[in-house]
This record gives structure tokens, sequence and C-alpha cells, in this order.
């Protein structure tokens, strides 16, 4: 313990020799034994994370908030489209800038392919919160300087081609079981005419149960216009 203070008294006085033989114009300094307790100190407060590194207070940062920006769909969708709109700004404000080239515009013509460069990395960032899938058709008729919409059209329009065949196929399986009802209605009238009851108890049943399901919560019930 005797070393140990006799240790530091020599430090002090060493260091304050040093601040009396110095020149004018230099800096003051701090004894050793002080600087390393500020040193410290400020180490100290670096690993709780109470300090910045200029020494400032560090802002605590809301996870929460962060967190539910990430996972909302619809407001990553709007920050895309706001940074596609802000880069075909910035593509318009280059255009003007090439067009009219001179030597005074060489300087806002480097800004301007910073900044489309800066717009371009932060729109990539964007779009990977967004999982949005887009047909290679539509990206082709876009290419082709065609308008997108034709690709809703021809889908729509395959919809209903596959719509005829499958209701021809359905009315040719109504008219196979009409003939084969007919058929076995002269054969055997008594197990068809037990049939048709079971037939039109279930279809009671499944029109009770649409009903129960069709209800409101106010007691109304959604009807279902008949063709």
């Amino acid at each position: 313990m005797e070393k140990t203070q006799s240790y530091e008294q020599r430090v002090n006085a060493l260091s304050l020799q040093f601040s009396l033989q110095k020149p004018k114009g230099d800096r003051d300094l701090l004894p050793i034994s002080t600087g390393a307790s500020f040193v410290m100190d400020l180490s100290q407060n670096t690993a709780l994370g109470t300090g910045g590194g200029n020494g400032m207070l560090a802002t605590p940062v809301n996870d929460t908030a962060a967190a539910t920006t990430v996972d909302d769909p619809k407001q990553n969708l709007n920050q895309v489209i706001n940074s596609i709109q802000k880069t075909l700004g910035l593509l318009h404000q280059l255009y003007l800038t090439v067009s009219s080239f001179n030597t005074a515009s060489q300087l806002p013509l480097l800004q301007r392919l910073n900044g489309l460069v800066t717009e371009l990395d932060n729109m990539v960032k964007l779009s990977e919160k967004c999982n949005i899938q887009v047909p290679m058709e539509v990206l082709n008729l876009i290419d082709d300087g065609k308008n997108p919409d034709e690709f809703t059209k021809d889908v729509i329009s395959s919809c209903i081609a596959k719509n005829q065949v499958t209701k021809g196929k359905t009315d040719a399986f109504k008219s196979l079981r009409k003939h084969l009802l007919e058929e076995l209605e002269q054969t055997f009238p008594d197990e068809v005419e037990s049939y048709r009851e079971i037939r039109a108890m279930s279809s009671a049943e499944g029109k009770r149960l649409a009903q129960a399901q069709s209800s409101l919560p106010n007691g109304d019930v959604k009807v279902k216009a008949e063709h």
C-alpha cells in the first residue's frame, strides 16, 4: 500500500514539474493519474451505453416502432412507390443537366449522379421488404412498349374460355344423370322414389346450414338472388 502511494506521489510530482517547466502557449496537461481515471470513466460509460461517440447522450431506439414499420406491408409498398417517383424526378433533372451541359454544370451533374445512385440503392433496400410477385408476361409487355393491362385482358379471356368448357362438361353430366334417373325409374320405381326423398332431405339440410352461416350479426339473412 505504501509503495503504491509513493508511486502515485512521484508521478504527480513529475507531472507538476513538467507543467511548471513547459513553455508558454502549450496546452495544460492533466496529471497522469487524473487522465487515467478520466479514460477509465469514459470507457465504462461507453461500455454501459450511456454516452455516444461524440460525448452526447445516446438516444434510445424504439424497437417496437421499428418492428411495426418493417412488418407493415402497405407502408413498405408506399415507401417503394415514393422512392420510384423520386428516382424518376432525379432522372428528369439529370436529363436536363446533360442536355444543356457546360463547364459550370459539371458539379451539379456529379451531385445529381450521386443522388441518383443513392436513391437507387435505397430503392433496392426498400424493395427487399415487399413480397410482390410480378408476372414475367407483364414485364415483357412493358419492354415491348405495350399496355400491361393486356395481360389482365388475356387472363380474363382465358378464364372465360375455361369456364365455358367446364360448364359444357357440367351440363353433359346433368343430362346423363337425368337420363339414367328416368331409365331407373321405369325399372325400379320404389328405389328411385326413396332416392328422391333422401336427396330432398339432404338439399333442405344444406340450405338450412347455408342460411345459418350467412346470417348477419343483427339477425338478418343474406339473400342470394336465384337466376
